[in-house]
C-alpha cells in the first residue's frame, strides 16, 4: 500500500520491523536499512538493475532475510518540488512493487541528496573510484535517515492526544 503521508509508516509497521530506505536510480537502487528502533539509516548495497523481475527478485531476498516491515522511496522533484518524468517513472516502480508485496510504502522528497552524500565524501576525502560505488547507497541512507528523523520529531494522533 502507498501511503499519503510518511508519518502513517509507523501505525502499518510491526514493532521491531526495519524500513528499506531506496535511491532508485536508471542504472542502479541505492539500498539502507534502518534499525528496530527505526533511529539510524545505515548504507546496505546498491543493487545494478538488469530488469525489473531481477530488481525485484533482490528486493524481496532484502525484505524477507533483513525484518523489513516498510519501504521509503526517494522522490526526485524539482529544486521547484514539482514531479517530472523521472517522478513519475519512480512512482510507476512502486505502484508495481505495490502490487507484489504486502508493505507500506512511503515516499520521502530526495531533493540535492546526492550532491548532499557526495559533498561529505569529499570532505572526507574519499577517491573518486570509492565514491562512484558507495554513493547510491549513501544517498539512500540519506534519505531514509530524513523520513527516520521526521517520524522521530512528529508527534502522532495518539501522542498529541495522551499529552
Amino acid at each position: 500500500m502507498i501511503l499519503g503521508n510518511p508519518k502513517e509508516l509507523a501505525a502499518h509497521c510491526a514493532k521491531g520491523a526495519r524500513l528499506l530506505g531506496l535511491d532508485l536510480g536508471t542504472k542502479t537502487i541505492g539500498l539502507a536499512l534502518s534499525d528496530t528502533r527505526l533511529v539510524i539509516a545505515t548504507p546496505l548495497e546498491t543493487i545494478r538493475r538488469r530488469g525489473l523481475a531481477d530488481d525485484l527478485e533482490r528486493l524481496f531476498e532484502l525484505i524477507r532475510s533483513r525484518g523489513v516491515g516498510g519501504l521509503v522511496i526517494g522522490l526526485p522533484l524539482s529544486l521547484a518540488g514539482k514531479e517530472s518524468p523521472r517522478s513519475q517513472s519512480v512512482r510507476q516502480f512502486a505502484r508495481t512493487l505495490a502490487g507484489k508485496i504486502d508493505l507500506p510504502i512511503a515516499f520521502w522528497d530526495e531533493r540535492l541528496s546526492t550532491l548532499a552524500v557526495e559533498r561529505e565524501m569529499i570532505a572526507a576525502d574519499l577517491s573518486r573510484r570509492r565514491r562512484a560505488e558507495i554513493v547510491d547507497r549513501a544517498a539512500a541512507a540519506y534519505i531514509l535517515q530524513g523520513c527516520l528523523d521526521f517520524l522521530a520529531e512528529t508527534p502522532t494522533a495518539e501522542e498529541r492526544a495522551e499529552g
